[in-house]
């Protein structure tokens, strides 16, 4: 499966959330695995959350809907 950049949160619980929301609306989106740092506890550095090449779309349109564009790091 291709994944596809679909924003980068300020913070690893951010992007968290913004994940749990998109899966909550049948998206299967995860943080980048090289953003995560899990062992070292929760990453307090920038996290780019990634979805399905295919439901980008989908995603892209659930994201701007819910969020607000000032929690995104650019």
């Amino acid at each position: 499966m291709k994944w596809a950049l679909l924003a980068t949160a300020s913070d690893q619980l951010t992007a968290e959330m913004w994940c749990a929301v998109l899966r909550e609306a049948g998206i299967a989106a995860i943080i980048d695995p090289r953003d995560a740092v899990s062992f070292l506890g929760v990453s307090t550095f920038a996290c780019r959350v990634i979805v399905p090449e295919a439901m980008f779309e989908e995603a892209k349109e659930i994201f701007t809907d819910y969020f607000a564009q000032d929690d995104i790091v650019h």
